[in-house]
């Protein structure tokens, strides 16, 4: 049920309960299901496939929220987005750590955290000025996603690909070439053959969703649950999405 509200109302928070409840929980429930594919592509197929899949799905959700004629159209675009939440979630960091020097990988990965709550700032600031523009500043705010997105893709092309990666699919020679590009020195065979190394060993592992669960990896599977599980129960998703249907009852119920 949409709610009569005049011209001078706020455009955002128009739409009951069920229906706002869906187009936020829609974009997590498909970044839920596209993190377990993600998983598989990035792994056989390479990070730079899996970001360019992510750009390209965040890039189309994007495009069809600032276009969207109706509430369905509106629910697609999420979904859209949320697959692209999930592919960029699983190969960025990824990527970074693979990339990275061992002494900046700490950083680099922190980096890409703090660039999401950047982002997250940016967007509210915007936002701000983009709720003054009536009546389509709305489909600013969703459609602005899209030049992140373009980033994301473009960089994905232009980017090469990890050494780890490359060794996954069994392309050695490739990956060593791509490792002293990297670390900036011809002598990188140490560090190749314990990437190799690894990689070997990991193909031997038998059944590794079984031996999650045996007892002497229960206290890392515990937390490595826990701390994703606790970090959400924080509410922080709740106060960022909810914050205008919030602010909006704040107002109303100080008017009255």
């Amino acid at each position: 049920r949409k709610e009569k509200l005049d011209k001078s109302t706020n455009q955002y928070c128009k739409f009951d309960s069920v229906t706002l409840t869906l187009f936020t929980s829609s974009l997590y429930l498909a970044a839920l299901l596209a993190s377990l594919v993600a998983s598989i592509v990035t792994r056989k197929l390479g990070r730079k496939l899996s970001m360019l899949l992510g750009g390209l799905l965040f890039c189309t959700g994007a495009i069809i929220n600032g276009f969207a004629k109706n509430v369905a159209m509106l629910i697609i675009g999420r979904i859209l987005l949320g697959f692209g939440v999930g592919f960029a979630n699983q190969s960025v960091p990824l990527y970074l750590s693979e990339m990275a020097p061992y002494k900046y990988r700490g950083a680099l990965n922190i980096g890409f955290q703090l660039s999401i709550t950047i982002g997250i700032l940016v967007a509210n600031v915007l936002n701000y000025f983009f709720a003054k523009i009536t009546p389509w500043g709305w489909r600013l705010s969703l459609g602005g996603a899209v030049i992140p997105a373009l980033i994301i893709s473009i960089g994905s092309l232009v980017l090469p690909d990890t050494p780890n990666s490359l060794i996954e699919r069994g392309l050695h020679e490739q990956a060593i070439t791509k490792l002293r590009q990297v670390r900036g020195v011809s002598d990188v065979e140490e560090e190749f053959k314990d990437l190799v190394a690894a990689s070997e060993a990991s193909k031997k592992v038998e059944h590794p969703w079984r031996n999650l669960l045996q007892r002497k990896y229960r206290p890392h599977l515990t937390i490595a649950i826990a701390i994703p599980f606790f970090q959400q129960l924080t509410g922080i998703n709740v106060i960022m999405f909810y914050a205008p249907v919030l602010v909006l009852f704040i107002c109303i119920y100080v008017s009255a």
